[in-house]
């Protein structure tokens, strides 16, 4: 049994080998994610789940695999095109993207031909300097906006269902979706001028530590908060929307399990019960130990998934009966409508000058950073 990163990382490797073997495309893996951001010897966190990307020759990849466990490791894998990765100012360029290839990541878990090797020989190097780090921050901003616009953009398909000669928006609990992970972009774009992990679920606790290590937490992380809508909950509501999510995810999961054909959805395998020690475990480790403003963004995405899984594939009596807490999360942030995840996308985007700035701030400050 793994227990480490390093035994948990050479685990993933021989998945990545024998799975590789088996494909005439297969041109590689390397390891994504909050593992190699952490110290190969480093206790291998229960609440967490190991990010591996299998590389192929072709430019139509398969669906990703998601979450699944291979020798009692719980892996996360997806598929990548290599053409993705064949220009070295591309990859440096792509915050997520850039981390994976620096000098203190892992070498790749599988590489046939030499090219994920030279690669990385190509990017390491040059990822500390201000110049890419800058091109990575605009990045995240630019990611920011695009999600944000893309809310926008759903009013002018009317009303969800409406007869228009075209598709009306997505459901509300879709459009949440897209709103959320659009604002909490903006803690990438603070994260990525701190060269730091860029992680998914903990996204929130990782800028207010950056903010703390260069003396910004005041205000600037209740701005961030504040964005979200979470800035003022306190422990006993967050707590109770947890309750609300466990209902909802064992609800979801025994829906997936039904299902006579796997789910296309890609988020599909983070509502199954081998995620569960991340979606609800973890969100109670945040809460027991004082985060639980940090605790929201995974709860509402989750909640969001689930709605959407039960909505599509579930009993119209089930999704109405879980509908209803969700609407209690969304009141607690502020959010009732799609209009008022709107006007909530307007104010991020005015806030992007000054976020701007406070990345500007660490870049500046950053001693790792070069020119």
């Amino acid at each position: 049994m793994a227990t480490t990163n390093q035994e948990a990382q050479e685990t993933t490797a021989r998945w990545a080998t024998e799975h590789g073997a088996g494909m005439a495309d297969f041109a590689g893996a390397y390891l994504s994610g909050s593992t190699i951001w952490r110290a190969a010897d480093a206790k291998l966190d229960p609440a967490s789940d190991i990010d591996v990307v299998v590389v192929l020759d072709r430019e139509d990849v398969p669906p990703k695999l998601g979450k699944f466990r291979w020798d009692d490791v719980l892996l996360d894998a997806s598929y990548q095109s290599a053409e993705e990765l064949a220009s070295p100012t591309a990859v440096l360029g792509d915050y997520h993207l850039a981390g994976c290839f620096r000098a203190e990541a892992p070498e790749p878990i599988a590489d046939p031909s030499g090219r994920l090797a030279a690669l990385r020989e190509a990017v390491a190097p040059e990822f500390p300097r201000r110049a890419w780090v800058r091109r990575r921050c605009a990045d995240a901003r630019a990611r920011v906006l695009d999600r944000l616009g893309t809310v926008s953009a759903y009013a002018e398909r009317g009303a969800p269902g409406a007869d228009q000669g075209g598709e009306g928006p997505p459901p509300f609990h879709e459009q949440v979706i897209t709103w959320l992970f659009g604002t909490g972009v903006t803690t990438h774009v603070l994260l990525a001028a701190g060269m730091r992990n860029p992680t998914i679920r903990l996204r929130y606790p990782a800028a207010r530590e950056l903010l703390a290590d260069y003396d910004l937490l005041e205000p600037a992380y209740d701005e961030l908060l504040a964005l979200l809508g979470c800035a003022h909950l306190d422990r006993v509501h967050v707590e109770a929307h947890l309750t609300a999510l466990t209902e909802v995810f064992d609800a979801t999961a025994g829906v997936l399990d039904g299902l006579a054909e796997p789910s296309p959805l890609f988020f599909a395998s983070d509502l199954r019960p081998e995620a569960r020690p991340i979606a609800i475990d973890g969100s109670r480790a945040l809460i027991d130990r004082g985060e639980h403003r940090e605790a929201v963004f995974w709860i509402v995405a989750t909640f969001a998934r689930c709605l959407t899984v039960l909505d599509r594939n579930g009993p119209r009596a089930t999704f109405d009966r879980h509908a209803a807490p969700f609407a209690d999360v969304l009141a607690d942030l502020g959010l009732a409508s799609p209009a008022d995840l709107r006007a909530r996308s307007r104010t991020t985007a005015a806030y992007l000058p000054r976020l701007a700035h406070l990345a500007e701030q660490v870049l500046a400050a950053n001693p790792a950073a070069t020119n």
